[in-house]
């Protein structure tokens, strides 16, 4: 399988995924695993019954592949023993899913080990506890890979490769490509459409990271945006040339010319 192709079982569950939602009651309990300063975050809801999973739900703060993940962990545990449910690993889950990309197999662990964390609260008496969801904002909803494992980034660092906000004198009539880093990459590209009309912003979201809402101001300026897009390699033999860009919704990868690239730190 290739680093970013989606078997059909994978891409039915991510979009329609099954067994969203909560649970509430002294027979449920709460798994919840992830981090919310890096991303993924996640819960695992079980209603427990004669020892075994009657119920299943789950809540997840991640990318498509998180949302496949756990709705197929939900399908493969729902009426098995806590013993049973305990043996499942990322790999069961990423088998039955037909595969996953490579590079999207920590979800797969992710939705393992919410699980497991579940079913050891239940045996550990933490039983009707509901958490509190966490508040709008407060989690990036993110998966992406981090600039510095996207193919060629490092190699062009200095050569149209920008870690920190660049120039705008540099920039004057170039192609420059904003990858979504929050506000401040937003605001940079609006800001270079005074120096360069060739300004495209990426986002892997279907709206900017940013807390405040940017869409309408991107909309109104001279920025072409890409939604739901994800970096996946930096091109060029002394200079960027052109970058690789995975289409998440359509799930295509296709060529787009730059000459530069700006990924904030």
């Amino acid at each position: 399988m290739k680093s970013t192709q989606y078997s059909e079982k994978t891409l039915d569950h991510f979009r329609n995924p099954r067994n969203v939602g909560t649970l509430e009651g002294p027979d449920v309990a709460v798994g919840k695993v992830g981090n919310p300063v890096c991303g993924d975050l996640m819960y695992m809801y079980i209603q427990v019954k004669d020892d075994r999973i009657a119920d299943i739900k789950f809540q997840t703060f991640g990318c498509g592949s998180a949302v496949a993940t756990s709705s197929m962990t939900t399908e493969l545990v729902r009426g098995m023993t806590l013993d049973e449910a305990m043996q499942v690993s990322r790999g069961n889950v990423a088998d039955a899913l037909d595969g996953l990309p490579p590079i999207k197999m920590h979800c797969s662990n992710l939705a393992a080990d919410a699980l497991h964390e579940a079913i050891k609260s239940w045996r550990e008496g933490r039983r009707g506890e509901t958490p509190e969801a966490p508040a709008p904002g407060t989690v990036r909803q993110s998966c992406e890979l981090p600039p510095t494992i996207v193919e060629g980034f490092d190699a062009l660092v200095g050569k149209g490769v920008y870690r920190q906000e660049p120039n705008p004198d540099e920039l004057k009539d170039r192609r420059v490509l904003i990858l979504d880093r929050g506000e401040r990459s937003v605001k940079l590209a609006l800001a270079l459409t005074e120096h360069t009309g060739r300004v495209v912003f990426m986002s892997p979201y279907k709206q900017p990271e940013a807390k405040d809402d940017f869409r309408a101001p991107l909309k109104r300026s001279d920025v072409k945006v890409l939604y739901e897009s994800q970096l996946l390699a930096v091109l060029g033999e002394f200079e960027v040339e052109k970058v690789r860009v995975h289409d998440l919704n359509e799930n295509e990868e296709y060529e787009l010319t730059v000459d530069a690239v700006v990924a904030l730190e």
